[in-house]
């Protein structure tokens, strides 16, 4: 028999619904062919490379042998691994040390494009943005020639002074210092982007009545624009996150696979990287990989908490 589903006061039987669903799609079958090949790609490059590198978590392999499946052996060593603890501190470090800087630069040069006063606003906010969209390798190339430890400009204009040159790329603090300089100038004009959005969504009536309340630009700063913008903040906040979680490029091009000086520049990325595709250990780095997702998860979800609160009050 027939199960019978029931909808407001009309019983469909349930083969037939199932029935009409098929035809439905039989007859707009030229809209999800026209349609299908974004989800092909997507099964085929997004969902199954997720699956397997889960897969590959239980399994000891090179690339080329065989597989050797070891259970959860490799999720309790990273418990131990000293190294990969080492990639987490560092990628903390770099992302404390960028972030304050960067959203406290965007947040200003936003502030001020939206400024009346400022004129050819498309030049700098095109002038800004361009950082973004810059090669990455690229800008590292030019950063090393700027940190340079023999060459660079930095010890040049400290020579020209008659100060002693520095070594940037021996001490482990000034790598990270230097890694996270790359960052500021790279994402500081898109958050400024951002930023500059959200300000132009704030109503011009409060400046003004700020203003006629005797309000000076910074006290309009302080307690307008940034309590209005602060779910666009936490927002910023957690993608500077995630993106500063996935740091790869600027470290492998500056210091190499190693991380320089002590794997000070070790990244979690980087450190998942190395053990995939430099020791062929590709088991163990998709148990990197999954532990970076957990860690991005637990920031998505303490921001959310955030956001809740604060929207909340």
């Amino acid at each position: 028999m027939e199960r019978i589903v029931k909808s407001n006061e009309v019983q469909i039987p349930l083969g037939s619904s199932k029935k009409s669903l098929w035809k439905e799609i039989y007859k707009n079958r030229i809209l999800y062919l026209f349609i299908s090949p974004f989800y092909i790609l997507f099964l085929i490059f997004g969902l199954f490379p997720i699956v397997f590198s889960l897969y590959l978590s239980f399994q000891k392999w090179d690339g080329i042998g065989e597989m050797e499946f070891i259970g959860l052996r490799q999720f309790k060593y990273l418990m131990t691994d000293h190294i990969f603890w080492q990639a987490v501190s560092n990628t903390f470090i770099i992302w404390f040390i960028s972030t304050l800087p960067m959203l406290g630069g965007a947040l200003v040069i936003a502030f001020l494009l939206n400024a009346p006063f400022v004129k050819a606003k498309g030049f700098y906010r095109a002038a800004y943005f361009v950082t973004n969209v810059t090669s990455i390798v690229a800008v590292t190339i030019i950063f090393q020639s700027i940190f340079g430890n023999s060459y660079g400009l930095l010890n040049y204009i400290l020579k020209t002074i008659g100060m002693e040159p520095v070594k940037w790329l021996d001490s482990g603090i000034l790598i990270k210092v230097v890694i996270a300089s790359m960052v500021v100038w790279r994402w500081t004009g898109y958050n400024a982007i951002i930023y500059l959005a959200g300000l132009q969504g704030i109503p011009t009536e409060l400046y003004e009545a700020a203003k006629i309340d005797g309000a000076n630009t910074t006290q309009q700063f302080f307690y307008i624009t940034i309590p209005l913008l602060r779910p666009i903040i936490l927002f910023t906040v957690l993608m500077t996150t995630i993106g500063s979680m996935q740091l790869f490029t600027e470290p492998q091009v500056l210091l190499g696979n190693s991380g320089g000086v002590g794997g000070a520049g070790l990244t979690i990325t980087l450190y998942m990287y190395k053990q995939g595709f430099i020791d062929n250990q590709f088991g163990y780095a998709s148990v990197v990989s999954w532990a970076l997702f957990v860690i991005i998860g637990l920031f998505a979800l303490l921001n959310w908490q955030i956001v809740d609160k604060a929207g909340s009050k």
